[in-house]
């Protein structure tokens, strides 16, 4: 970040820096928010829609003071699409499953204000709080590569060249240009890098100019996203309701690193309870009108991180962006026809800075490792992270980032009471 212009969370940039930073953070977002739709079987176009509209909305909760994107979550995917494959109402139901959790994610926050966030400290000290951050990014990281099609699989038994020269020249452009790029350029290296990689695909054979002219002249040019109601069903709600562990834990972790990236504390001003309702307020209204529900995004903490633009003002551009392309058909279908490269050289970057973001913790809290607590803590919550392991909560699995937070959690709680123990003994005696 040294010698680049800090763009603040209340700076509005002039309007020729405005639109290329609001389209950096639409594309940085866009691979990994289509695809859930994708996986669902739901038209892009409404979560696009949705999308936008919670962004703006959550940043109206929080008075403008928390930059954060929100797309589509990847929480919800495995009781979705339980329910798609075993519910009668399918995909209706699933919805009534996302407003029954963003209503009980709203709940918490009323909670959390009332009781407030000193809690925190105590059930993940920095000790515990950096590795869960860490993860992540750290955890996405195979997801990154696996876009890219650079890891080997049944379905992919071996790497085309093409896309690993892409992959190259995309992740090139956005470590570089960071480093190397001033002024106007150096503020979207993001943007500058998806444009090169996408020529780059060109170039190496991997798409055609007739392939994209042939999906864009089939899209319609304008077109209305497709709302629809939700059903209520109680075995669906309770199917659906062990992700809000999921996604509570997430949101403390990616509101920890966006503080420490924009040098403020979210979790004190606006406050946590402001981002967790606003946070799930967008996903219980995606969830009334036939979308998927939302999160803050990995993706544009990882954009804030690499140019220093945390301006809100570019957030919601970003929004608005998003909401006139779910009308625009020939533009969303022309944006679908980047590669899994690209998108993935993008968020090798991105994820790994999420990652780095946990480790910074550690070091501006000066987590003490002489102390064995400290270095069993750490080592547990990372090993249970990357490791595989999972526990079965109805048709939920909890795994990676999300146990990991738990395991750590847990781990505060029983340090904090053998602390507080042994403080009594040592009183008494």
């Amino acid at each position: 970040m040294s010698g680049k212009r800090i763009i603040g969370v209340d700076e509005r940039p002039p309007i020729g820096l405005f639109i290329p930073l609001s389209l950096q953070h639409m594309f940085a977002m866009f691979g990994a928010s289509v695809l859930v739709p994708i996986l669902f079987g739901l038209n892009s176009s409404i979560v696009l829609f949705m999308n936008g509209v919670g962004t703006l909305l959550f940043i109206l909760i929080t008075k403008g003071r928390a930059p954060a994107y929100l797309g589509s979550s990847f929480a919800f995917i495995a009781p979705t699409l339980y329910l798609l494959q075993h519910h009668p109402d399918g995909f209706r139901a699933a919805q009534g499953g996302f407003v029954a959790v963003g209503l009980a994610g709203c709940a918490v926050a009323f909670i959390i204000q009332k009781c407030g966030t000193n809690w925190i400290d105590v059930v993940l000290p920095p000790a515990a709080m950096g590795p869960v951050v860490a993860l992540i990014g750290l955890e996405l990281s195979g997801t990154a590569a696996s876009n890219a099609g650079l890891v080997i699989t049944e379905q992919n038994p071996a790497i085309d060249p093409r896309a690993l020269i892409v992959f190259l020249v995309t992740l090139g452009f956005a470590v570089f240009g960071q480093v190397l790029f001033r002024g106007f350029l150096g503020v979207i290296p993001i943007l500058i890098a998806i444009i090169a990689g996408y020529l780059s695909c060109f170039l190496t054979g991997l798409v055609s100019f007739s392939e994209v002219a042939a999906t864009v002249s089939q899209a319609q040019l304008f077109m209305l996203p497709a709302f629809q109601t939700p059903v209520f069903r109680a075995d669906a709600i309770v199917i659906m309701l062990p992700v809000l562990l999921v996604i509570l834990s997430e949101h403390v972790g990616h509101q920890v690193v966006t503080s420490q990236i924009i040098d403020r504390n979210l979790i004190k001003d606006p406050g946590l309870h402001r981002s967790i309702f606003g946070d799930n307020f967008s996903s219980m209204i995606s969830g009334f009108l036939g979308s998927v529900p939302t999160t803050t995004y990995g993706e544009n903490i990882g954009v804030m991180a690499v140019t220093g633009v945390y301006s809100v003002w570019v957030i919601g551009g970003a929004a608005v962006c998003s909401i006139i392309l779910s009308f625009v058909g020939p533009v969303a279908a022309l944006i679908n026809t980047i590669p899994g490269a690209v998108i993935g050289g993008i968020s090798f970057l991105l994820y790994g800075m999420i990652g780095t973001s946990g480790l910074r913790i550690l070091v501006d809290q000066r987590v003490d490792y002489g102390r064995s607590r400290n270095l069993a803590m750490t080592s547990v919550i990372f090993v249970t992270g990357l490791s595989g392991i999972a526990v079965q909560v109805g048709n939920i699995q909890i795994t990676g980032m999300a146990l990991a937070c738990v395991v750590g959690m847990l781990m505060g709680l029983i340090f904090f009471f053998l602390d507080k123990a042994k403080l009594t003994n040592d009183q008494e005696g």
